[in-house]
């Protein structure tokens, strides 16, 4: 079985520039890894963008949750260290909380600053998008799947649906999401995910699984195999192979034509 995860580059993953700014809350430590495994999250979008866009062309993209801009960022020092260029049409942000100041030198357009949770949450009727960033952010709210629901409808036919977020076993889902609930602080983790939550999740909204993966087998704080591209290709062989394993996932869920 091919694996295309390997195919990808990972060199720009090394001296990344966008790793050594404060603004983007990247921990010091991967900021001296050659692969950190936690930019991982970043690399899987970057070349779900970069094959779509090699496929589609321009893009329009929106990303909810955006925070500080991490993903645009860690986009733009990518192509500056010689990765693929991502065409882009427009690239909007959504978040709680928007900064402006620090978003809008990266290159978001529109910005959309609403509770993803709450009953006003609304994007442009008017505008749809060929890929939609959710990174992140889905494990953060109570009901994720009422946020999918409200956001499938701007997704252009045939466009996708891109993001990732921590993973559980199934089997060991529910008692772990009953029991992060209990303690979670403000912004915390309140939703837990498996494999099978997304393809469900998939399923009643009418969107087709492209791709999905585990990211890693292992991931420590200063690990010094994290300097060692040979250890990284490993985790993504292994995410591969054995994606319901505690770890994270990361998938492209495609709208039909």
């Amino acid at each position: 079985m091919a694996i295309k995860q390997l195919c990808w580059d990972v060199d720009f993953l090394k001296n990344n520039p966008a790793f050594q700014n404060d603004h983007y809350g990247i921990p010091v430590y991967a900021r001296h890894i050659n692969y950190p495994i936690m930019m991982a999250r970043y690399w899987f979008i970057f070349h779900f963008l970069r094959e779509e866009a090699a496929r589609h062309g321009a893009l329009d993209v929106c990303e909810i949750g955006v925070d500080v801009g991490q993903m645009r960022s860690f986009l733009n020092a990518a192509v500056a260290l010689g990765a693929d260029k991502v065409e882009l049409a427009s690239w909007d942000a959504v978040d709680a909380l928007i900064r402006e100041d620090i978003l809008k030198p990266l290159g978001y357009k529109q910005f959309y600053q609403v509770d993803l949770e709450s009953p006003e949450f609304a994007l442009n009727d008017d505008k749809q998008y060929d890929v939609m960033i959710l990174l992140h952010v889905l494990e953060h709210l109570f009901k994720p799947e009422a946020l999918i629901a409200k956001i499938v409808p701007h997704l252009k036919p045939g466009g996708i649906l891109i993001g990732g977020f921590p993973s559980t076993p199934e089997c060991f889902a529910r008692s772990r999401e009953d029991k992060i609930r209990k303690t979670a602080g403000k912004f915390g983790h309140v939703s837990v995910f498996s494999p099978k939550r997304v393809r469900d999740m998939a399923a009643a909204n009418g969107l087709e699984v492209e791709f999905l993966t585990g990211a890693f087998f292992m991931r420590k704080k200063g690990f010094f195999l994290e300097n060692s591209k040979l250890w990284m290709r490993f985790n993504l062989w292994f995410g591969a192979m054995f994606p319901s394993w505690p770890g994270e996932l990361y998938w492209i869920l495609r709208k039909p034509l």
